[in-house]
């Protein structure tokens, strides 16, 4: 009987692509999109989609059903930030984003996100 040949494993080199460039801090691409330690926390506005600093936008909770201002950060629950505009707030709702960031099914009442709004225009809470 002949023997057969056994298959040669094929070996393939890796070559390792090491970089050597080192950024400072301030050099660093990364730097503009992360803000610093001691720096404000970032917020994506959910009508807008915009990402600015926490203190500029409002936070909205949902309470059975119904979507209400949290001015002062404190609510239990998950929150979405929308800018304090009634635009932002509108927008959000046509493109069903309080829904989504929130995490919650149907229809959600804008009611009272609307009357705070209308009562107090540039009040962002902080």
């Amino acid at each position: 009987m002949a023997r057969r040949a056994e298959p040669t494993p094929r070996v393939v080199p890796v070559r390792a692509m090491v970089s050597t460039v080192e950024f400072s801090t301030a050099e660093h691409p990364m730097t503009e999109q992360c803000p610093s330690e001691d720096s404000e926390p970032i917020r994506t506005c959910v009508g807008c989609r915009s990402r600015v600093a926490r203190s500029h936008l409002l936070r909205i909770v949902v309470v059975g059903g119904e979507l209400l201002p949290d001015v002062r950060r404190r609510m239990h629950g998950r929150g979405a930030h929308v800018h304090p505009d009634l635009a932002c707030v509108e927008l959000a709702e046509r493109r069903k984003a309080f829904p989504r960031a929130l995490r919650v099914a149907g229809p959600l009442g804008l009611k009272q996100v609307r009357a705070h709004l209308e009562q107090y225009p540039r009040n962002t809470g902080g």
